[in-house]
């Protein structure tokens, strides 16, 4: 049977319908289902149970005998990635979502590039939207040198708002770096002024390094196709210190949402106290609860966030939008002033930290690829409770009296805003 021109018609509409919104679901609906229902407050973050539950539900297990040392912004960070990434011997594997053509971009194309061509296994991973500079000079230099590097979905067209916002580093298999940073000039200095993001970043060494490189595997396996073992980058590592620490990962591609799930376990856990420092501070209504639910146990809960110098105004609007229930129930809110505030914190109790990639809204729970660092260890904790209280020393106080006299403007503002937060 002959099919007519609008029999045609009708079926590539079809098809053309189906495709954008197959793309669609992919890119912006998870087929996974939400956890929606408040999680029992049962232990506190220094029970047993605690380190069993974010060990069997998170996975991988903490592990004992690590070290992690804290730095501070670039002036601490680069150098000590720099340093690192020269003395390696064997192998280097890097991700990274943020590289952005500069002098910081060139520095480390220069050093990673210098490695590979004497005789150092290379591997880097760089998301394709991070990244401004696909086709510089940077790039090209390394591949000229013999570096592998992969650009991450950029031409996945189904998976385009899917990304890798993980930043791992790791030296020979036994040295780790993980944090917030990204590899752009913006970084440089020490967040005197607003040309200098305030960050922290964090060297690792420890058997848990292992499970840091088994976390850029596995997105390096679905880049490069490629499967990387042996002692060169799983070599055997002995305890180094007291830092009991796990690093997992989350993925929209694996039906996970881990991020999600360690936030909502560690606050709903907390018994005395709540840190959290975040650059895109956008929760939903559930981890909005949760946060409630803990302030009104009689937990101090502080939330620093960007001030008026950050990266995006679309993040400002939504970000305040959701902080009127919070301030109610007495949560403490603070806008950093000096810089753009980009650390991603939280201590609880002052035992419990987790650093690494993940921001605290939707995009980083449902839609990234992420990778956070915990950590159970007093002293530690002590460290990192310290530099967030460095950091609101330098920042303003927000108010539910100035949530309340918002303008008109801002109020619609910000609630158009928090109305695509699923996007953020």
């Amino acid at each position: 049977m002959k099919l007519r021109s609008s029999d045609l018609l009708l079926v590539a509409s079809t098809a053309v319908i189906t495709a954008a919104l197959t793309i669609f679901g992919r890119n912006f609906i998870s087929g996974e289902k939400k956890i929606k229902r408040k999680i029992k407050h049962f232990y506190g973050v220094d029970d047993p149970q605690f380190e069993r539950a974010m060990s069997q539900l998170l996975g991988p297990p903490i592990l004992h005998g690590n070290h992690v040392e804290p730095l501070h912004n670039g002036d601490e960070i680069f150098p000590a990635m720099l340093a690192a990434i020269e003395g390696a011997k064997r192998t280097i594997t890097f991700e990274t979502f943020i590289y952005w053509d500069g002098e910081i971009a060139n520095r480390f194309a220069s050093a990673l590039a210098r490695k590979a061509a004497e005789g150092v296994q290379v591997h880097v991973l760089i998301d394709g939207v991070g990244c401004n500079c696909i086709n510089a000079e940077s790039l090209r230099r390394m591949r000229d040198a013999g570096v592998e590097l992969e650009i991450y979905h950029i031409a996945n067209i189904a998976r385009a708002n899917h990304r890798t916002h993980r930043k791992l580093l790791v030296i020979d298999g036994t040295v780790g770096f993980t944090g917030g940073v990204g590899i752009a000039d913006e970084w440089t200095g020490d967040a005197r002024n607003a040309d200098e993001w305030r960050d922290s970043h964090y060297r690792v060494e420890g058997p848990v390094v292992a499970q840091m490189q088994a976390a850029f595997l596995d997105n390096w396996m679905k880049t490069r196709a490629v499967v990387l073992h042996g002692d060169d980058y799983f070599p055997e590592l002995k305890k180094v210190g007291n830092h009991r620490c796990q690093m997992f990962k989350s993925s929209p591609m694996e039906g996970s949402e881990s991020a999600r799930l360690m936030f909502l376990l560690s606050i709903n856990s907390a018994q005395r106290s709540i840190k959290i420092g975040n650059a895109y501070f956008v929760p939903d209504d559930l981890t909005t609860e949760t946060l409630i639910d803990a302030a009104r146990r009689g937990v101090d809960v502080e939330i620093l966030v960007p001030g008026d110098e950050i990266d995006s105004l679309f993040v400002k609007h939504a970000t305040r939008n959701r902080l009127g229930r919070l301030l109610e129930s007495g949560v403490r809110v603070y806008r950093f002033q000096p810089s753009m505030y980009h650390c991603k914190c939280m201590i609880i109790d002052g035992l419990w930290t987790s650093v690494g990639s993940a921001n605290f809204d939707n995009r980083s729970f449902r839609l990234n690829d992420e990778a956070n660092l915990s950590i159970i260890d007093g002293s530690f904790a002590a460290s990192a409770g310290k530099a967030f209280d460095d950091d609101v020393s330098r920042s303003t106080e927000y108010t539910l009296s100035d949530w309340e006299n918002r303008t008109v403007f801002q109020k619609a503002a910000d609630l158009s805003a928090s109305l695509l937060r699923s996007q953020l």
